[in-house]
């Protein structure tokens, strides 16, 4: 039987602004970078985790603002705590996908449908048979475990701007990875958060929902974006200088084919 942890998500101060929290007992396939960003008005947190154990209880010492939740996309690993938050944002492509989640046991892979298992795994992901290496709390069960569905409050597309009072993040629509992937662009300090469009690990083209050939065209537009820092959806975070490896790793391999 798997231990119990001694709290689910850890938390790490980038500056005197930006808090990452992560989900350490998850799989790193599905260990989502949720970013805290604080504002003079209102506070943002990009991505919600799996949704195991309640982030915003986690996150509480943080919470003393109005809070804006923007998904990045709609996939388990970065909406399954949204529905505990007011303020919900999301692209269009993937308002439908948010409020009707899988049906099936997300955390066991030998229970994933059809080749998704497999066609992960030749993108250079390890998959354990359990997503999680500990259990949340006693009588916490895997195979029973659900994401749960909620509604959008707001659909945010391209040129869209969340506000937080004294800082905007530009919406950028970033497919490939998933239709409504974004990424949010904050020009005078060019920071990026960018989700799974880009992150410093095998980047997935080939599961329901991908694009190579929109996911070709992200990586052109990244390449023009006068990018200084990139907050991913997963994996540490990285300069210019990586980025611009990293969009041209993919781009030749894709093309390749």
């Amino acid at each position: 039987m798997m231990r119990i942890a001694d709290r689910w998500f850890e938390t790490k101060r980038i500056d005197d602004r930006i808090t990452l929290l992560w989900e350490p007992h998850v799989a790193r396939l599905d260990q989502c970078n949720m970013w805290h960003v604080r504002g003079r008005d209102s506070d943002l947190l990009v991505d919600a985790g799996m949704g195991i154990s309640s982030l915003k209880s986690a996150m509480a010492a943080l919470l003393n603002k109005p809070l804006i939740v923007v998904a990045t996309h709609s996939h388990t690993d970065h909406v399954g705590s949204l529905h505990e938050f007011e303020h919900r944002l999301v692209h269009p492509l993937e308002a439908h996908s948010l409020a009707t989640p899988a049906t099936y046991p997300v955390l066991c892979s030998c229970h994933w449908p059809g080749t998704s298992r497999a066609n992960i795994e030749a993108q250079g992901y390890e998959v354990p048979d359990v997503m999680i290496d500990a259990y949340p709390h006693e009588g916490f069960d895997p195979f029973t475990f659900r994401p749960r569905g909620t509604q959008a409050t707001r659909l945010i597309d391209e040129g869209d701007v969340v506000d937080l009072g004294d800082t905007a993040f530009e919406v950028l629509h970033l497919p490939g990875h998933s239709p409504g992937s974004i990424g949010l662009w904050e020009k005078n300090t060019g920071t990026l958060f960018s989700g799974d469009a880009i992150y410093d690990g095998p980047l997935l083209d080939k599961i329901g929902g991908a694009n190579v050939t929109d996911y070709q065209r992200t990586m052109h537009r990244l390449k023009n974006l006068p990018v200084e820092v990139v907050h991913g959806g997963h994996d540490p975070s990285f300069g210019r200088a990586r980025m611009l490896e990293l969009a041209e790793d993919y781009l030749r391999r894709s093309e390749q084919g």
